[in-house]
């Protein structure tokens, strides 16, 4: 299979490392993407076996053609990962020793055109991971109400200017529904200031972020599935989670303390006899390295955490 479009995995090598792989271990990729993770992980196991996530036709296609070339040690499956119990369950899994979570948007799906994930590309507003799913960008712009809009790109991407930007996405859906990439870039230069049009930036990409977000139902659906990983982990097994912007990283700060934390009554007079299930590897989130940076520049935002089962309850 041609490899047109390219997609470099962020802190490839830390976060197999951090997996502490067994050679006869089930790890799941949740998010398979280029198959980068799913490549090093495959090497390393003989009995083992690699459940590889993705709700992307063409991520799939390009993991089957670059995971066969290693061994046959791996099943790929097409759906959400916010189903991961489930689909693992009809795979005759119950437990695991380990899952990646490389989160946010392949390289190669914002260099696709046709895909209406960037704004360098003059495309339809699609912003769909799955082909298969109803809702679109273009969807959200044109048919949302302007106050559905502002808390979209307030509440998803922090967008100062989230008012601004969606009263002029309403005064220009009034003329024509806005249906590509480049319209609603002009929409909402044509609702920014001068001054913040000179800030460093484009000015449309955190109304980009925040619509793909929205239309993917990104933080919700990680939230569910990284709890249903814990659930499902062995003793000794590990979730390594890759984020790329601060909401991301909150949920997974979150949910790591949470399960890594007894809830134990301040001033009681007992003697703590139990351990909390899991224990947190990385205290402080992991970033790429200068040499990383330097070669990949999407790896800028990145921030890798870790946590251990120590301890099974069931």
């Amino acid at each position: 299979m041609e490899e047109k479009y390219i997609h470099k995995s962020v802190l490839l090598e830390e976060a197999v490392e951090f997996l502490n792989i067994k050679k006869d271990g089930i790890y799941v990729d949740a998010t398979t993407g280029g198959a980068g993770h799913s490549s090093l992980i495959l090497k390393q196991l003989t009995s083992g076996k690699l459940y590889c996530f993705d709700q992307d036709d063409y991520a799939l296609q390009r993991a089957k053609a670059r995971l066969s070339k290693i061994s046959n040690n791996f099943k790929l499956i097409k759906g959400n990962f916010k189903d991961l119990k489930m689909l693992l369950m009809k795979e005759g899994i119950k437990k695991i020793d380990g899952i990646i979570y490389d989160l946010g948007v392949s390289s190669f799906q914002f260099d696709i055109p046709d895909r209406g994930f960037s704004y360098n590309y003059d495309a339809k507003l699609d912003m769909r991971m799955d082909q298969s799913s109803e809702l679109t960008a273009e969807h959200i712009v044109n048919d949302y109400s302007f106050n559905d809009i502002c808390y979209i790109l307030r509440r998803y991407s922090d967008e100062a200017d989230a008012k601004y930007i969606a009263r002029a996405i309403e005064k220009a859906r009034e003329v024509k529904r806005i249906t590509t990439t480049f319209e609603l870039v002009d929409v909402i230069k044509s609702g920014l200031t001068s001054k913040r049009l000179s800030k460093k930036g484009h000015p449309a990409k955190k109304t980009f972020q925040a619509l793909r977000i929205a239309v993917n139902d990104e933080l919700r659906v990680f939230e569910d599935s990284i709890n249903q990983a814990l659930d499902m982990m062995n003793f000794g097994g590990r979730a390594v989670v890759i984020t790329f912007h601060s909401l991301e990283d909150r949920i997974c700060k979150n949910v790591f303390k949470e399960r890594s934390t007894l809830n134990i009554p301040i001033g009681l007079p007992i003697i703590v006899d139990e351990v909390a299930p899991f224990k947190l590897i990385t205290r402080k989130p992991i970033t790429a390295s200068e040499n990383e940076l330097l070669e990949n520049n999407r790896a800028h935002s990145a921030k890798l955490r870790v946590i251990e089962r120590t301890f099974n309850t069931k």
